[in-house]
Order: structure tokens, then sequence, then C-alpha cells
């Protein structure tokens, strides 16, 4: 087949680090089929400059500047995007012949993708994450757009069985509703020494250490971790806590930090590439992940085949992949729960190996293999 994705979630020059998880589904699709990748790139953030370099086997990729009015009219994204992508694509891809689009995320992109299909005149299907359909649809001007996109489209991917079930609520058919959950690079992500990964990555002593990764903004629980976390220096005064991550709430927790007296047990090491991540997950006692909303974090997948233990919220789909031997599952926006979990957790003896064994059934193998099978079949109908 040769598949046209459309998404924002995909490294760039401009965003090195983006999409990590869809930069591996897409790279592994592509060994398989023509694959072509076209990113939209937030106008502000291409006025912002390059901040490093992308290099993806096997893909044609590609850019445009997606340009709207920024802080009002958010209902009038789809229309924006649409008309970014055809003044600077338009032409190109009409004589491109693609068998179908992928769209990965809702809004704005699935919403224009959809009509980029028809004006194609070819299938296609959406791909749902979390926030895009958790939050963007609930905005009542965009929820209409998101339902008419998920209706029309040839079938929808979720990341979890939570998030499936949320598409068919906003009105995706439900026979055309898939849930592939994303997969592990297991040679990137493996069980190894906890010291020998310290070492490696500079770190000296041997004190508790707890490990948030991800944006730094308010929904994916950050400034809820910090808060949570002078309970823990209260019964265990040597823990440190590392975020590795970039983010608008940056200066907040260091301001945070400081107000709770703990700066001197809290380090903002920013944000950390994909490859180099495994010895953070080896080298940290704990992942955290408190978020408000989400689909299936990698993250959390990533640091279970690493054999580390996982307190996280009980939202979206991490109860689908965190079993009670993997990890603790807490109320979101709770701090005083998450302190408790936080000490509960780091006084048990976990099993790495069982939480290692748990970890290998997401494969990315497995994933494309059932992406593969639902393209092949929306391709097949419209014929």
């Amino acid at each position: 087949m040769k598949l046209l994705v459309t998404t924002n979630l995909f490294p760039t020059p401009w965003d090195p680090l983006r999409g990590t998880f869809n930069r591996q589904q897409f790279e592994r699709l592509g060994q398989r089929h023509e694959v072509h990748v076209l990113t939209a790139v937030d106008f502000r953030e291409r006025l912002a400059g390059v901040r490093g370099q992308v290099e993806v086997a096997g893909l044609r990729r590609d850019h445009f500047v997606f340009v709207f009015p920024p802080g009002i009219g958010r209902a009038l994204h789809a229309g924006c995007w649409f008309a970014s992508l055809m003044l600077q694509h338009g032409r190109r891809l009409r004589a491109e012949k693609y068998d179908a689009i992928l769209a990965s995320w809702a809004y704005p992109d699935a919403v224009a993708s959809g009509w980029l299909a028809r004006w194609l005149g070819i299938p296609y299907v959406v791909k749902v994450h979390g926030s895009d359909l958790n939050v963007t649809a609930e905005a009542a001007l965009r929820r209409p757009q998101i339902r008419s996109a998920l209706r029309h489209a040839g079938a929808v991917v979720a990341v979890s069985r939570a998030l499936a079930d949320k598409a068919v609520a906003i009105g995706a058919e439900p026979a055309r509703v898939h849930t592939i959950y994303n997969g592990v690079d297991e040679q990137l992500f493996s069980p190894g020494s906890r010291d020998a990964a310290r070492q490696r990555l500079g770190i000296a002593d041997d004190r508790p250490m707890l490990l948030y990764v991800g944006n730094l903004k308010r929904t994916k629980g950050c400034v809820d971790l910090l808060e949570a976390f002078p309970a823990m220096l209260a019964q265990r005064p040597q823990a440190t806590l590392v975020y590795a991550g970039a983010g608008a709430c940056r200066a907040e927790l260091l301001a945070r930090a400081a107000a709770l007296g703990c700066a001197e047990r809290v380090s903002l090491i920013g944000a950390v590439s994909h490859g180099q991540l495994g010895d953070w997950f080896r080298a940290a006692d704990l992942l955290c992940l408190p978020s408000h909303n989400e689909g299936v974090p990698n993250v959390v997948l990533e640091a279970m085949s690493c054999g580390t233990p996982v307190v996280a919220s009980r939202v979206g789909g991490i109860p689908e992949v965190l079993p009670e031997f993997a990890g603790i599952l807490v109320p979101a926006r709770e701090p005083t729960a998450l302190a408790d979990a936080l000490l509960d957790a780091t006084a048990r003896t976990w099993q790495g190996e069982r939480i290692v064994e748990h970890a290998r059934g997401f494969r990315w193998d497995d994933n494309i293999d059932r992406l593969e099978r639902i393209l092949q079949t929306v391709v097949a109908e419209r014929v």
C-alpha cells in the first residue's frame, strides 16, 4: 500500500523528541509499505528555530506550517489546518495516488484529514491517543467535528479500551473501532543493573530515586507529584525526585520546590532522548506518572520493560496495562493519596522479572500486524 500519514505527533527539527511512539510505529509500518509522513508544525514552533536533527529510516517525511489564530477560535483550527496544508502541498498530494490516509490525533488533524481524504477520493483511518478525545472532544464546537470525522472514517484505532469506548460514545460505529496497544522496543528497554545504570548517568549515590518522564504540564500531574514529595521525604529523607522532560511548568516546579523546602532533593534534567531513557528507568526505584488523563503512555510500558515498578493515576487505559504486581494506581489530582502510594511502593519488594515478562506482551510486531490488517481492509472496502 501507499499510505499518507497526517499528524502533529512526529519528530521534526523544531521538536525532535515529539511523538516517539508514532515514530516507532510508522517506521516499522514503512518497512512493509510505502509510507509518507506529513507533519503539521505549529507556526510558533517554526518561528522559534531548529532545535535538533531527526533521522528516521525507511520513511518519506515532510511537513507543513500550521497557521492559526492563537488563543481564540479553536473551533476553526481544522479549517486552518486544512487551508495551511492545501496551500503548501495540495497540488502535489493529488498527484501522489495514495491508497489511504492514516490520521493520528483527532483534532484538528483527523477532522481536516477527513476532508482531504474526500477531496482525494480515498478512505481514511483515525488513530486516537487520549486527550484528543478525553479533553478536546468535550468542547461544544469541536465535538461535532470530531464526531463527524469518526463516523466517516473507515476505521478508528484507539490505544486503549477506555479510549475505544470513548470513541463509540462520541459517535463512532462500534464495529469499526479497534484497540491496539502500543509496543515497546526491547532493545532499548530491557532489565539491567541499577548500579551500572546510575554509574553511566553519573549518579554516585544509592539514594531512593523517583522518576517522572513526560511533558512538564499540569495535566500530566507533575505539580501533584511535587506536592506529594515532602510527605515521602518526611519518612525517606534521602530520597530524590528526578523530572525528565521539558514544558511550561518548569519554572513553577522550581519555585514550588524551593517553597516546600525540598529543592535540594529535586532535579529537573530537561528533555531526554528516547534512546537514553532506558538507563533512567533502570536507575530509578520507581516511575511516577500521576496524569489527569491519558490513553496508554508508552513510558509506563517502557519502565515495566526495564523491570521498574510504576505509580500512576487510575485514568484512561493505564489500569488496562498496569497490574497490581507491577505498580500502584491512585486517584488523579490527589497528592495525599499519591504520597501514600509512593511510600508504599518504595517499601515493597517488587518482582522485576515478573514485571518484565508482563511488558513483553506489548510488541511492536503485533501492533503493526493488526494496524496493517485494518488498513488493508479499509482499502479493499473502497475498491
